[in-house]
């Protein structure tokens, strides 16, 4: 086995009765106001930043050990994101704390409108578990550049990279503002029935529903970063040998385990037997012969979703490309799957693993009445030379975020929002996103004193309601 790595830690659990007071103490220190002036919050982003480049090796170690992830994919997927992150707040924070001006209507004058973002208070960050350190700690970030307090929930289905967190968090940044709870299901559930000023989940959607109804009982605002079929659509006029690259790369990566990967792929039946081609030969050029023996792939989390997986391959289309399975390594090679059909096993949820269904259809317009009717994707993506083709999808289709000619890039644009619509989520973070994600913005109105015509106020008579007619 190349990724020798690959072992799995025991899960750790945090003590239920201790949950509480973690919660009492992080409400204690928001309350203090310790962590609202500026210089704190560039302080616990520059010690996060600290550890990134500190502690890499055990970083990498861990998901290594989680999820079997070469090197490169740990660092550019975990590390180079959340430093990306870091650097956008670290230099736009000051800016973002700021007072700002808006405009105030001439009748209400002499007076000035303002509004500022100010912290929520006391936030739960629930992360999953396929890409386990960075979203810990992008949403983290987030919260304390805003002025927040933290607890971090790290997922136990990638218990090296939790018992990590728990272990490093409280190394780097203040303790009082930072807590690390680990465990399953019964820490989750003790933790949704405190108080929060705002709950962060990634994960899917059936968890997601849990943490919104407990959410609703305190009127808790939610941001739901949940997954869904992302579509790929290959148009007739696509550059077919970069389409099957960037697909093959965004679909593999993480061994399929990524919540924006390509879920399926609609292809023009013009172009369907040479795409899949495409594919078979990157497949090749990318892991080799074997990609069982290549460092540079990873490995199913588990042994569940390793079956969960192996069921939905034998039960839905026929294999063009890989098929080949080893639960003792948690191993299923790059698949791709044709001759599937809309109702097959495959096409119901969410695949989250290594396996590439294709469909075809007739045309663009087949394309996007297939994804209408479904619900709304995560991401979308388009690959076509027309740019009227790319225009359409962006015109006539939902989803959380959408790639033209590419696939995943998307979410490493700091500028850009990412998050879900409908069931593939509510709320956005990275960049200026995650502050305002964690923040309320705060509405502003100052009138002085030394001038207050009687005209505002009873008795309302008919020359004062005439006046009033004509200003208003």
């Amino acid at each position: 086995m190349a990724n020798s790595v690959l072992t799995p830690a025991h899960p750790r659990a945090t003590d239920l009765g201790s949950i509480d007071g973690l919660v009492r103490e992080l409400r204690a220190t928001y309350d203090s106001g310790a962590t609202r002036p500026y210089a704190y919050r560039i302080e616990q982003l520059d010690r996060l930043d600290r550890m990134l480049t500190e502690r890499e090796g055990e970083i990498l170690d861990a998901l290594a050990s989680d999820l079997g992830k070469p090197a490169i994919e740990g660092y550019t997927a975990e590390i180079a994101l959340c430093r990306n992150e870091l650097k956008y707040l670290r230099k736009h924070l000051r800016g973002l704390m700021k007072e700002a001006k808006v405009s105030t209507p001439i009748f209400l004058a002499p007076a000035k409108s303002t509004t500022v973002f100010e912290p929520l208070g006391v936030v739960l960050v629930i992360a999953p578990w396929n890409y386990p350190f960075q979203l810990a700690i992008a949403p983290l970030l987030g919260a304390l550049a805003a002025g927040n307090v933290a607890l971090v929930k790290p997922s136990e289905v990638a218990p090296a990279t939790s018992a990590l967190l728990a272990r490093l968090l409280p190394q780097y940044v203040d303790p009082r503002a930072v807590k690390v709870v680990e465990g399953g299901v019964a820490e989750t559930t003790r933790l949704l029935d405190q108080r929060w000023d705002h709950i962060f989940y990634t994960g899917n959607g059936t968890v997601g529903r849990i943490v919104m109804a407990a959410a609703a009982k305190n009127l808790t605002p939610v941001t739901l970063e949940l997954g869904g079929k992302s579509p790929v659509y290959v148009d007739a006029e696509a550059n077919l040998e970069v389409a099957a690259r960037r697909i093959a790369s965004g679909k593999y990566y993480n061994c399929g385990q990524t919540c924006v990967a390509p879920d399926y792929a609609l292809v023009h039946r013009s172009v369907r037997d040479a795409f899949v081609s495409h594919l078979n030969a990157v497949i090749e050029e990318f892991y080799g012969k074997d990609p069982k023996a290549s460092a540079d792939y990873a490995r199913i989390v588990n042994e569940r979703h390793h079956g969960r997986l192996v069921r939905l391959l034998e039960g839905s289309g026929t294999v063009a490309a890989g098929g080949v399975h080893d639960v003792s390594d948690r191993y299923i090679a790059p698949t791709v799957l044709v001759d599937v059909t809309p109702d097959a096993p495959i096409m119901a949820d969410e695949i989250f693993g290594p396996i590439l269904p294709v469909l075809t259809v007739d045309s663009a317009d087949e394309a996007i009445t297939f994804i209408n009717a479904r619900p709304k994707p995560l991401a979308l993506y388009v690959f076509s030379e027309r740019s009227s083709v790319g225009d359409a999808f962006v015109e006539r289709t939902s989803a959380g975020g959408m790639c033209v000619n590419h696939v995943v890039l998307h979410l490493t644009v700091e500028d850009l929002p990412f998050g879900g619509v409908g069931e593939s989520g509510m709320g956005a973070y990275h960049g200026r996103a995650s502050f305002e994600t964690f923040s309320h913005r705060k509405s502003i109105f100052r009138k002085p004193t030394f001038l207050d015509p009687k005209l505002a106020y009873p008795p309302y008579t008919a020359q004062k309601q005439s006046i009033v007619r004509k200003v208003l």
